[in-house]
């Protein structure tokens, strides 16, 4: 096995390198000397690991980072990337579609990066067609309305700029992921010196799947956004991340905010909704504090055909308390990345009979329906 070897300075007086070799742990470890003092060799391990710490006296310290060229940036980029396949990113920066995820970078200094004044939406790639494509795109630039993003181009110049991305990635089942941002300009607080507002898309390779098992979800204690802020689709996704891995933690899929005045609000990235009234009635909170879901919309609409066909008496949103939540027929989360996924439990206590239900089962199936061959006003073909 080829031995990785990092060599030290000669150490001062006081500098025991078999103490330090014990304070780092590296059990591997073989110390040798070297003409410049001491030299630690020990098998491969990982880039973390490699990362040994070279000691020159008992005050300085510096990390053995080497200084790399714009061609070995690149090359290394392209060797860290890995799990998700990016097909193609646009970024207003360069003005252009890149296909090489290397390539597939934002700078340092974009104020969203760095301060978070940024926001994003979605959009589904379904068999050559991007699902509900313009009702993301007006979620979105109202919420740079609403964070004091200008537009860096006209709506339909945005929406001609995410088709063609998509068009070049190739890609025809995936997911369509896009940022305005202030832009890039300087690391202070205001956005003021940004010298223009940025848009960056991104294509990612996926494969629709749902799973209609019900799952667990907790009430989370992480503090719920102020509705100035649930309802503006920003990047600044903290509070969202801190309730996930609450409920991971808990052995639940999501957790569920609740409001000060004890209504159901939403969960970490997708709108809840309840049959009650035994099981004839379809209810979903208001949108009034939290971010309006276009899935969660959508699926309001489609519910009328269970209307229609007897299964549902009638389609509300209202305000909707815990405990009312916890005596529901069903409950179900919605959102363009669960699509429709029942709860079973939430807590401590079964929502129903403990049972995936069969309005959550019909309504997955009318939205599955809908984004493979729903009306124009939903589905917009790509032109490859």
């Amino acid at each position: 096995m080829i031995s990785q070897f990092v060599c030290f300075p000669k150490p001062v007086a006081g500098f025991s390198p078999e103490m330090t070799v014990n304070t780092w742990n590296f059990a591997s470890l073989s110390l040798v000397q070297c003409s410049s003092g001491y030299g630690f060799r020990f098998p491969h391990k990982s880039k973390r690991e490699r990362r040994i710490l070279m000691c020159s006296d008992s005050s300085s310290q510096s990390w053995n980072v080497p200084v790399l060229s714009s061609s070995e940036v690149i090359e290394r980029l392209k060797q860290a990337r890995g799990g998700q396949q990016f097909l193609a990113m646009y970024s207003s920066v360069v003005d252009g579609i890149t296909t090489d995820p290397a390539a597939m970078v934002l700078p340092l200094d974009d104020h969203m990066v760095h301060r978070g004044h940024g926001v994003f939406d979605t959009a589904t790639i379904i068999n050559g067609y991007l699902y509900e494509l313009d009702q993301h795109l007006d979620r979105i630039i109202r919420s740079a309305s609403m964070a004091k993003i200008p537009l860096p181009f006209r709506r339909e110049d945005i929406r001609r700029i995410l088709i063609q991305t998509v068009s070049v990635s190739g890609c025809r089942d995936g997911s369509l992921r896009y940022w305005l941002s202030t832009g890039p300009g300087d690391f202070l607080l205001s956005p003021s010196h940004c010298r223009e507002p940025a848009l960056y898309a991104i294509v990612i390779k996926t494969n629709l799947t749902t799973n209609p098992k019900g799952v667990k979800v907790v009430t989370s204690s992480i503090p719920i956004k102020p509705p100035e802020f649930a309802t503006v689709k920003s990047v600044n996704y903290l509070p969202n991340v801190l309730s996930q891995m609450e409920a991971e933690a808990k052995g639940a899929y999501a957790g569920i905010w609740v409001d000060k005045d004890g209504f159901i609000a939403e969960g970490p990235n997708m709108n809840v909704a309840f049959v009650v009234n035994g099981g004839k009635e379809l209810v979903m909170p208001r949108f009034d504090n939290v971010l309006s879901g276009c899935t969660a919309k959508r699926t309001l609409t489609l519910a009328e055909q269970l209307v229609n066909k007897g299964m549902l008496k009638s389609v509300k949103v209202m305000d909707v308390t815990i405990e009312d939540g916890k005596k529901a027929d069903e409950m179900m989360l919605i959102g363009s990345g669960v699509l429709i996924k029942p709860v079973i439990q939430w807590d401590e206590e079964f929502i129903g009979d403990g049972k995936e239900g069969p309005i959550a089962k019909a309504l997955l199936d009318l939205l599955l329906e809908d984004m493979s061959s729903g009306p124009s006003s939903v589905r917009v073909c790509v032109p490859y």
